[in-house]
């Protein structure tokens, strides 16, 4: 019995040296998970979406210069109430209900509504999570111009040939780019099984994303089918590495951040391959992420330099396949139109917009020369019988009809006096 016990004591030890062991070696990445875990939960959902960066690992996209400032126009109020589908909904109950945090509207190039709730302030860094994929399709505009990527029908896998074998094999760029790829994939966030928590998981071990998504299996034939897969954009993300031999957070700064005289620096969660987590990992002020809609809204134009193709911007937002159409689709999972990693609302009337899961977006208006973003933390978003998510853009449409109609003339001499 003695010597039992001994041999039991030994064990006992030998397990708990093991356990602190691990501990030791694998804090980061316990810490990781179990924030995972909790990343959503009510009473933690605004503080994380304000802190994710602090709590990962992230490369820093850098500003450059002088910001450029926005003047202040004539202060709006927001409606009192708006249309959702024959619904009338008071505004400032919606705002409460899905934790809008930041709220930012710039009407010809004038800052007339800004503001902040909880814990969100002008200098906090709020997660983009799928805003993001709208920075990913600038980048790949750049790299078609700049020659870097031969044809938007070469396939993914001639610039990321680790993909070889997989569900992207052969796919090419554009249909990726347009969220048909034909691969595979359970986007179900209540799901806890679905691969797009499997991913969140991978995320937070640091495991390899390109070694994730090398993982995936073809569905169905590529280009004819509407299906959001965010990770696509992680492929697009490999696509650019390879074809120009640069990480993604050094593309992000060298071709935009330097360039549109943003205030504030940025922040790319990446794992621990240094691999950025382009899908939805971007942090960044909400002004930054005005300054990026600014962008878009003047077609890729910034103060006389074009730093994103006219042609790239216009295709961007031009659903050109009957699966890609706004509106009730067979064809699609989605009622919104889709462009190239842009989304077009129904009835689309010169608006379209990038959007995040908890109802962040980046919504522009050519027509009116508008711009709006949005951050929110909607603790809401997964329960299968609450609205909410994306009601924001009903709000944006009804904001948008009370600004004039917006004419070429009027719209270039705006510009001559920034």
């Amino acid at each position: 019995m003695k010597k039992f016990l001994k041999y039991a004591g030994i064990a006992l030890l030998g397990f708990v040296l093991v356990a602190l062991l691990v501990g030791f070696f694998y804090k980061d990445k316990i810490q990781r998970v179990n924030y995972v875990n909790h990343l959503f939960d009510a009473d933690k959902i605004t503080h994380n979406f304000l802190n994710i960066a602090k709590d990962f690992p992230t490369n820093e996209i850098k500003k450059a210069g002088e910001p450029f400032m926005f003047p202040n126009g004539k202060a709006i109020e927001l409606p009192e109430t708006f249309d959702y589908y024959g619904q009338t909904i008071n505004t400032e109950e919606f705002l409460t209900h899905i934790n809008n945090t930041g709220f930012f509207v710039l009407h010809n190039d004038s800052v007339v509504y800004e503001h902040y709730r909880l814990e969100h302030q002008p200098e906090s860094h709020h997660i983009s999570w799928s805003v993001s994929k709208s920075f990913v399709s600038a980048l790949m505009g750049i790299a078609v111009d700049e020659g870097h990527i031969k044809s938007l029908d070469d396939a993914v896998t001639d610039y990321a040939p680790e993909l070889k074998g997989s569900g992207y094999d052969g796919v090419r760029i554009k249909d990726v780019l347009q969220m048909s790829s034909g691969v595979a994939f359970n986007e179900d966030y209540a799901d806890f099984n679905s691969d797009i928590n499997r991913m969140g998981r991978a995320i937070a071990f640091g495991s390899s994303m390109d070694a994730f998504a090398a993982s995936l299996k073809n569905g169905r034939k590529p280009g004819t089918f509407n299906h959001y897969v965010s990770i696509d954009t992680h492929v697009l993300g490999m696509v650019l590495r390879g074809a120009t031999g640069k990480p993604m957070h050094e593309l992000l700064e060298e071709k935009i951040w330097s360039k549109l005289g943003m205030e504030s620096n940025a922040y790319w969660i990446k794992d621990d391959y240094d691999v950025s987590f382009v899908l939805g990992g971007l942090n960044a002020t909400l002004r930054d992420y005005a300054r990026f809609g600014r962008l878009y809204l003047n077609n890729g134009n910034w103060n006389g330099e074009q730093i994103v193709p006219a042609s790239w911007v216009k295709a961007s937002i031009t659903p050109d396949a009957p699966h890609l159409q706004p509106g009730p689709n067979p064809n699609s999972t989605t009622n919104l139109g889709y462009g190239y990693q842009w989304w077009l609302p129904e009835n689309p009337d010169g608006d379209f917009l990038a959007v995040g899961i908890h109802s962040q977006s980046i919504y522009v208006n050519q027509k009116k020369n508008l711009v709006i973003a949005f951050n929110s933390s909607n603790a809401h978003f997964n329960d299968p019988d609450d609205n909410s998510k994306m009601m924001f853009i009903q709000l944006f449409q009804h904001m948008a009809k009370d600004f004039p109609d917006i004419k070429t003339e009027e719209k270039e001499g705006i510009l001559e006096q920034i």
